[in-house]
């Protein structure tokens, strides 16, 4: 376990990357994993959904689209009871530990895939939140934000190696409107939120994380033993 400078045990950090398809989450999550290890804290990555086996399983009855006609109240119970499983075996136990945990996509996710659909009761979707994640709450979360038109071309090119999941498909005013349910969360949650630019390269947006989290954590005195492949080269 982490201990603070007084040497009593840390709770660890919950790190949350949220964005539309196609805004780079999941590349940013494993840099900042690496800076942070090569600042000799412990780091457990994850996603949702999925995450554990349990989630696992569910991820693939959602993303594959067998759900999709079952409604979207339904969709969301999903997602709910993968991410249960989740945070009751993966993410809570890490944060125990005092480990820094970085986890591609989390509550606001739901919020903006099933949230958005209109005819959506938003109390249904607080009182899933309140029985799946145990008090558990992001210390951050980090919305990247690209424009649609460039993450739909980052689809297009991913899906020349592998298949678009359920959601990818989704035409370009549905993913627009998750865009802006993103901002419209990080604008509602200030204190919580912090929208980073998607455009640059990727060192450039890696080098905007890590600095937000090293003020947000205060982890300034902390020396960099490496980056151990946290910048390309």
């Amino acid at each position: 376990m982490v201990a603070d400078a007084a040497g009593a045990p840390r709770r660890g950090r919950l790190i949350t990357f949220e964005g539309p398809d196609g805004s780079g989450k999941s590349t940013q999550v494993a840099r900042l994993a690496l800076r942070l290890e090569a600042r000799g804290l412990p780091v457990v990555t994850t996603r949702e959904p999925g995450g554990s086996p349990g989630a696992d399983a569910i991820r693939h009855i959602v993303l594959s689209g067998a759900a999709e006609g079952l409604g979207v109240e339904t969709e969301a119970l999903l997602f709910a009871a993968a991410r249960y499983d989740h945070v009751r075996t993966v993410i809570a136990p890490a944060l125990r530990d005092g480990a820094f945990v970085l986890c591609d996509r989390f509550l606001d996710s739901t919020r903006a895939y099933q949230g958005s659909v209109p005819g959506l009761d938003q109390t249904f979707l607080a009182e899933l939140e309140a029985a799946t994640t145990s008090d558990v709450r992001p210390d951050l979360t980090l919305v990247l934000d690209v424009d649609s038109a460039v993450s739909q071309e980052r689809i297009s090119a991913r899906r020349q190696a592998e298949a678009a999941d359920r959601f990818e498909k989704d035409g370009s005013d549905i993913h627009q409107r998750r865009r802006q349910t993103f901002l419209e969360i990080a604008a509602r949650e200030p204190d919580r939120c912090v929208v980073v630019a998607g455009g640059g390269s990727v060192d450039e947006i890696s080098d905007r994380i890590e600095r937000i989290v090293v003020e947000r954590f205060g982890l300034e005195g902390m020396p960099e033993l490496g980056r151990r492949g946290g910048r390309s080269t």
